[in-house]
């Protein structure tokens, strides 16, 4: 892992319409090699941060730099390259195939996009597909012949095909049995392992999230709240969403089961966010600091962000309350 980050997001903010901030003032770094989580209620921004990172959607404001080059100049110089080096899982891997082409078609699609020398890319896709224990009669079947976890995994293979260095992952185990997912988690790890991929997962799974990052960052309304070490924020979160958030959170051991926070009332409008600290509508232990001052987002211990003016506060109160 190299000192220079392979994600750099600077001040980025993105207005839809004039008057919909889907992201707002979002800062953040992610490392070659890291695997980063990706975590907040829906509607919290976080589609619109990754389909600002893949060149999806333009950054309003701020910029957004991969191997220390801006987004935009990487889709200016050679957009082809660009998406060879970033490629994304979506969230319905069967509805990312299209329904007319068979699953060898789908595979081979990206090959002739990119003009990939064919014989050395099927190959390698070839290698690719027995890795994921895809048989080879699948090649010839649609999408709708195939299973959820199988198409996920044909997913992964395009993918790979491209020899990309980051893997954005959207809810990658989402509607997949648990055994199903843990194959898939597995694959994702040893794969990461082998071919050295930077990844970025969102998910609603807490304990997928907890189990395979190594840093996981906290959407609210638009905003990055907090930005620790998995381990770090699973053990102590400072801020009081990132609290709640993660007492909703089953956990089997006794020990580790933490007081169900019960947030009151529905999540802001991005239209018009609360004026200060965007989470002090539904914050139980808000100030009037909170009501009328934003907080930035500062570091408040080595490697830990977080966007509130009283850190640890919900933490210190027992959570309970």
């Amino acid at each position: 892992m190299t000192d220079a980050p392979l994600i750099a997001f600077d001040r980025v903010s993105v207005v839809f319409d004039g008057e919909v901030r889907a992201l707002d003032d979002v800062s953040l770094t992610i490392a070659k090699g890291e695997i980063s989580g990706l975590v907040g209620e829906s509607g919290s921004g976080k589609t619109t941060l990754c389909r600002v990172l893949v060149g999806l959607t333009p950054a309003t404001s701020g910029s957004v730099a991969i191997d220390g080059r801006s987004v935009s100049d990487h889709l200016a110089i050679d957009a082809l390259a660009f998406r060879r080096k970033v490629q994304m899982l979506l969230q319905d891997a069967v509805a990312s195939l299209s329904p007319r082409m068979t699953i060898r078609r789908s595979l081979g699609e990206p090959i002739l996009i990119h003009r990939l020398a064919s014989a050395e890319s099927w190959k390698r896709l070839d290698g690719i597909l027995k890795r994921l224990g895809l048989p080879e009669d699948l090649l010839g079947k649609y999408p709708h012949q195939i299973s959820g976890g199988q198409a996920r995994r044909v997913g992964v293979a395009r993918a790979l095909v491209m020899q990309p260095e980051l893997i954005v992952a959207d809810e990658p185990t989402a509607g997949l049995d648990v055994s199903v997912q843990g194959e898939l988690l597995n694959l994702l790890l040893d794969l990461q392992r082998e071919f050295g991929l930077t990844y970025l997962l969102v998910s609603h799974n807490l304990n997928l999230i907890r189990r395979v990052t190594s840093r996981t960052l906290v959407m609210y309304l638009g905003q990055i709240v907090e930005d620790a070490e998995t381990r770090q924020l699973f053990r102590r979160p400072a801020h009081p969403y990132s609290a709640a958030l993660l007492s909703t959170n089953p956990a089997v051991d006794p020990r580790h089961r933490r007081s169900r926070i019960v947030l009151q009332g529905e999540i802001p409008s991005v239209v018009a966010p609360p004026s200060g600290c965007r989470f002090h509508t539904r914050c139980p232990l808000a100030a009037e600091r909170c009501r009328t001052e934003p907080p930035d987002l500062v570091e408040i211990e080595p490697g830990r962000r977080a966007r509130c003016h009283f850190p640890f506060s919900l933490a210190a109160a027992g959570a309970a309350a």
